[in-house]
């Protein structure tokens, strides 16, 4: 499975984004899904995760009531959509599935490449 995500750039704070990660292959409608982020100097970090139902949704309490997952199976591509962004929300925004939307990295199988995420003051 290979994952592309896309639509970061360049916010001022109180804007919004919408991330989107495209999967290849069948088997996407099978994984949860996770959006991490990774700050300069930080570790990688969950912000929110979708079960592969859809039932089970999860967020980092930095991002909670300001950020919603979403999935679309028969699309094969899973959504971000960030509000009243915050300047300490940038960061290189990833996706990944793996079998539990979980907060721990090593748990999941397959990484995107990243898409950077800058919300100035």
């Amino acid at each position: 499975v290979q994952l592309q995500a896309s639509g970061g750039g360049s916010v001022q704070a109180g804007g919004s984004l919408r991330l989107s990660c495209a999967a290849s292959g069948r088997t996407f409608n099978r994984y949860a899904i996770g959006w991490f982020r990774q700050a300069p100097d930080k570790e990688r970090e969950f912000v929110a995760g979708i079960s592969w139902t859809g039932d089970d949704i999860y967020y980092a309490d930095s991002v909670k009531g300001r950020f919603t997952i979403s999935r679309y199976n028969a699309r094969s591509t899973a959504y971000l959509q960030m509000n009243s962004l915050k300047p300490e929300d940038t960061a290189v925004y990833y996706c990944t599935l793996g079998p539990r939307p979980v907060t721990n990295t090593d748990e999941y199988y397959y990484w995107g490449q990243g898409t950077q995420v800058t919300v100035s003051s």
